[in-house]
């Protein structure tokens, strides 16, 4: 067993190693904190959090760290009480009025007041605590799916290198050693010697004795110049480069297809709702994925390929067509990522109103082309907030939920769920997110 301990600087003085026990110390109620602000965050609020960090602010009951304390009702002990001069003995304590006491306490939505502890999670510890224990279903190693690059890795420290390997920490452990080995004298102690030459220089007339110890003086410090000069500060025989070694990089290669329903029928709270969605999921990929390519299609009564600004913000819209979103999957797949060098996985999300008999069609683009070579398939389908009791009934729908049920019934890595709220949005990207047994390979 190898034991590492880390001895780099805290950045500004902090202690990182108690910051990281606090956080695992307080992680649940850190959790539930993140959890809310990801709920009653706008789509902007929610970008903003990530890049400059979240202010979380967590009841401070529970956050002591343990202690022992000595039983109450064993063992002998004796107390000294203060006197008081407002009482003696037999006399009987009023009542505290209704008024007094503690005021002026604020309420806060878990019933703790205002006794609370308010921080600030750096970015990384926002999304680790937000991304926690998700990845991508079925992300699978196959021989065609894995490329080789080259890459470097650190292989340790060597005598010779290029100035820009230098390992200033270990050149200067070293050259510490050695100097403290040799007994290389101080500038100090230089400076104290030449500070009582100057004092005895400036005595005029000197006598025999005074002459004497002004030689002796000037010997030690030529000694000590010399052995200062012998032995460096820094020797060559100090200093450590790094050295780097090639190394092949296998690089598994996901492609994630972010498919949007921006027709007329999707109003301002579905297309919000969506975009949350799908902000999660993207910095969820950005997060855990190096090597994940993202494709946005949007589509109404036709769909396109867009740039990721144009698939959040861009406004127009259209009819309603839902299968050309999915043969427009199916046309950018056949043109760029062949399945047996690319994980592909899919993210639609739709209010559920379609064109005619569109659904039906959509069942076979997905059963026959696309669920085969997917590794996951996830749907959405936002519903009105009146039509909340829709989310306890997966039996009611519009056409184009119940073909999709009947696409569940025979796919097991196709997933649809209904949201009505903000609130059910990141739940639910959860559930399809947490790690399932199923028949691939899971690899975190």
């Amino acid at each position: 067993m190898h034991h590492f301990i880390d001895r780099r600087a805290n950045p500004k003085g902090k202690s990182l190693g108690n910051r990281q026990r606090f956080l695992r110390r307080a992680r649940e109620n850190i959790k539930e904190r993140v959890d809310k602000s990801v709920r009653d965050k706008s789509i902007q609020g929610g970008v903003d959090a990530t890049r400059g960090g979240e202010k979380v602010t967590i009841p401070s009951k529970g956050l002591k760290e343990p202690r022992l304390y000595h039983d109450s009702k064993g063992g002998k002990r004796q107390y000294v009480l203060p006197g008081n001069k407002e009482f003696v003995v037999g006399d009987e304590i009023k009542r505290p009025g209704g008024d007094s006491g503690e005021g002026g306490r604020k309420g806060s939505d878990d019933g703790e007041g205002n006794d609370e502890f308010s921080f600030t999670l750096t970015q990384d510890e926002y999304l680790e605590i937000l991304f926690d224990g998700l990845e991508l279903p079925d992300l699978v190693e196959k021989a065609t799916v894995e490329t080789e690059t080259i890459g470097t890795r650190r292989a340790g420290l060597t005598t010779a290198g290029t100035p820009n390997n230098l390992n200033l920490v270990r050149t200067m452990r070293n050259s510490l050693g050695r100097r403290i080995a040799l007994q290389r004298p101080s500038m100090g102690k230089q400076r104290e010697l030449e500070a009582q030459i100057a004092d005895l220089e400036a005595q005029e007339p000197r006598n025999v004795s005074q002459q004497e110890l002004l030689e002796s003086l000037q010997k030690q410090l030529d000694t000590l110049k010399r052995k200062r000069r012998v032995v460096g500060y820094i020797d060559p025989l100090d200093l450590r480069y790094d050295t780097y070694v090639p190394e092949k990089i296998r690089n598994s290669r996901a492609v994630v297809f972010c498919l949007m329903d921006v027709s007329g029928s999707m109003q301002e709270r579905e297309k919000e709702l969506a975009k949350r969605f799908f902000l999660l999921l993207h910095l969820f990929l950005e997060r855990c994925y190096e090597h994940t390519e993202l494709v946005f299609v949007r589509h109404t009564h036709h769909a396109q390929e867009v740039d990721e600004e144009t698939f959040f913000y861009a406004r127009e819209t259209g009819g309603t067509i839902v299968s050309t979103a999915l043969e427009k999957m199916k046309e950018i797949i056949e043109e760029r990522y062949p399945p047996d060098e690319w994980n592909i996985y899919g993210a639609q999300v739709s209010d559920g109103e379609n064109f005619g008999n569109d659904s039906l069609r959509c069942k076979n683009l997905l059963l026959q082309h696309l669920l085969p070579i997917c590794q996951y398939y996830a749907y959405v389908e936002i519903v009105e907030e009146r039509a909340e009791h829709l989310l306890l009934n997966p039996d009611a729908g519009e056409d184009l939920w119940q073909n999709y049920r009947e696409v569940k019934a025979q796919a097991a890595h196709f997933e649809m769920q209904r949201v009505a709220f903000a609130e059910h949005i990141y739940p639910i990207f959860r559930e399809f997110f947490l790690p399932k047994v199923k028949g691939g390979l899971n690899v975190g």
